[in-house]
C-alpha cells in the first residue's frame, strides 16, 4: 500500500467518523419535541419540559458547532502536514527518542487545548449558567486546566516513556511489558482515585453523624457489606447536578456522595441510591469492568505492535524519519473503527450491568425510593426523557429513565 493511500483511508475515517456522529445527532434531536411517556408524566411540568427541550436543543447545536470545529482543525492539521513540523519542533529539542515524543505530544496537547477551552468556556459560563448549572467560578475553571496539564504531563509522561523504552529494549515484544505497566497502573488508579486524585480538585469529607449515616449502614450490615468510608464531596463547588458513585475495592473501598445529592434527595431515596451502588459491587462489576478494561488494554497493545514498526505509518504523515510517536498518530485513527465496536460493546454490558444494580436495590431496599430518585435527578439535570433508540445504543452506559422505571416497576 502506498503511504498517499494510507493517509485517504485515515482522512475517511476521521470524516465518516464524524458522519455517523451527526446522523446519531441528528435523529436523537428530532425526539426533543416528543411528548413525554405516561410513567413519566409527573417528572417535569410545562413549564419545566420546555426548559428542558430548550437546553438539550442549545446543547445540541453547540455539540455540533464544536465537532465540526474540531474535525475541520484536525483536518487542516492533516493536510497542511502538521504532524512533521511539530515533529522537526520536538526533533530541534533534543536527540533521544523518549524526550522528542514526550515533547511532541506535549505540544500537540497544549495545542488541542488551546483550541478547545473557549467552547469549554463558553459551555460552563454561557450554557450552563443560563439553566441554572454552573457553579465553578473562572479561578476554579483555570486552576483545574492548570492541574489537569501537570497531572497529564506527570502521568502521561512517565507512561509514554516507559512504553517508548520497552520499545526501544524488547522490540515487538514491548506489548507485553507496556501491558503490564498499565495493568499496574489501572488497579492502582481503581484503587487508590478517590484517596490521591479527587482532593486535588474537591473536598471530600466523611459523612457525619446522623441519621442518614444511621440508615446507610443499617442497609448496609443487613445485605452484609462492610462500608466504613462514606464521604461526601462538594460537587457543588461547580454544579448543581447530583451524582453518587462507588470505587476501589478490598479495604479501599468507599462510597461518595455528592453534597447536591444529598440535597436533592430524602434519606429513603439516598439509600436507595446508595443499594444500586452496593449492588455494583456485590454483583462483581467493578473487578468485571477493571478486568475487561485490562484485556481490551491488552488486545489494543498487541495490535499497536503489529503495525508501529511498519515505516508506512509515518510516512503516511508525510514524516520522513518514521518514530514511535508519529506511528501512534496514524495507528490512533486506523484504530478507530475497533474502539467503536468495542465501546459498543461496552455500553451494552453497562447497560446490563445498571439494570442488574437497580434489580439488587429493589429486592434489598426497596423499587419506589429509587423510582423516586431517579425521576428527581433527572428533573434536576433536564435530562432528555424521550432520545432515539439508535444514538441510545451507541452512546448511553446507563438504560434511559423510562428503561429503567419499567424495569423497576416488574
Amino acid at each position: 500500500m502506498k503511504p498517499e493511500t494510507l493517509f485517504y483511508i485515515i482522512i475517511a475515517i476521521l470524516v465518516i467518523s464524524f458522519v455517523i456522529d451527526q446522523i446519531l445527532d441528528y435523529l436523537n434531536a428530532k425526539h426533543f419535541n416528543d411528548p413525554l411517556p405516561a410513567e413519566l408524566q409527573d417528572v417535569f411540568d410545562e413549564e419545566e419540559y420546555k426548559k428542558s427541550q430548550r437546553y438539550k436543543k442549545e446543547r445540541n447545536k453547540f455539540s455540533t458547532l464544536t465537532a465540526t470545529v474540531s474535525l475541520i482543525a484536525t483536518l487542516l492539521f492533516f493536510f497542511m502536514d502538521g504532524f512533521a513540523y511539530v515533529d522537526g519542533l520536538a526533533r530541534s529539542v533534543s536527540n533521544n527518542e523518549i524526550i522528542i515524543a514526550l515533547v511532541f505530544f506535549g505540544i500537540i496537547m497544549i495545542a488541542s487545548d488551546i483550541l478547545t477551552t473557549p467552547f469549554n468556556y463558553y459551555s460552563t459560563f454561557v450554557i450552563e449558567e443560563k439553566y441554572g448549572f454552573n457553579k465553578t467560578t473562572r479561578k476554579t475553571f483555570f486552576f483545574d486546566k492548570v492541574k489537569g496539564w501537570l497531572m497529564g504531563a506527570i502521568i502521561g509522561g512517565i507512561l509514554m516513556g516507559a512504553i517508548i523504552w520497552f520499545y526501544q529494549s524488547t522490540g515487538k515484544n514491548f506489548w507485553l511489558y507496556a501491558w503490564g505497566i498499565v495493568t499496574v497502573f489501572t488497579v492502582l488508579m481503581n484503587l487508590f482515585y478517590a484517596r490521591f486524585i479527587v482532593p486535588l480538585f474537591n473536598k471530600q469529607t466523611p459523612l457525619e453523624e446522623g441519621t442518614l449515616r444511621s440508615q446507610i449502614e443499617t442497609y448496609a450490615s443487613k445485605v452484609g457489606f462492610t462500608l466504613d468510608k462514606i464521604f461526601v464531596i462538594d460537587g457543588s463547588k461547580r454544579s448543581t447536578k447530583a451524582n453518587a458513585y462507588f470505587s476501589g475495592f478490598g479495604s479501599e473501598k468507599r462510597v461518595t456522595l455528592y453534597d447536591t445529592l444529598i440535597k436533592d434527595l430524602n434519606e429513603e431515596e439516598i439509600v436507595a441510591v446508595l443499594a444500586h451502588e452496593v449492588g455494583h459491587y456485590k454483583r462483581n462489576h467493578i473487578i468485571i469492568n477493571l478486568f475487561t478494561a485490562i484485556i481490551t488494554t491488552g488486545f489494543t497493545l498487541w495490535l499497536l505492535s503489529l503495525f508501529i514498526g511498519n515505516p508506512i505509518l509515518s510516512e503516511a504523515l508525510n514524516v520522513s524519519q518514521p518514530s514511535f510517536h508519529i506511528g501512534l498518530i496514524a495507528f490512533g485513527v486506523l484504530y478507530t473503527p475497533i474502539s467503536g465496536i468495542t465501546s459498543l460493546l461496552m455500553n451494552y454490558l453497562s447497560r446490563k450491568f445498571e439494570y442488574q444494580a437497580d434489580n439488587y436495590a429493589k429486592n434489598t431496599f426497596a423499587a419506589p425510593p429509587l423510582i423516586s430518585g431517579l425521576k428527581k435527578l433527572s428533573k434536576n439535570s433536564l435530562s432528555n426523557l424521550t432520545p432515539h433508540p439508535l444514538y441510545v445504543f451507541a452512546h448511553y452506559s446507563h438504560p434511559t429513565l423510562l428503561q429503567r422505571f419499567r424495569n423497576l416497576k416488574k
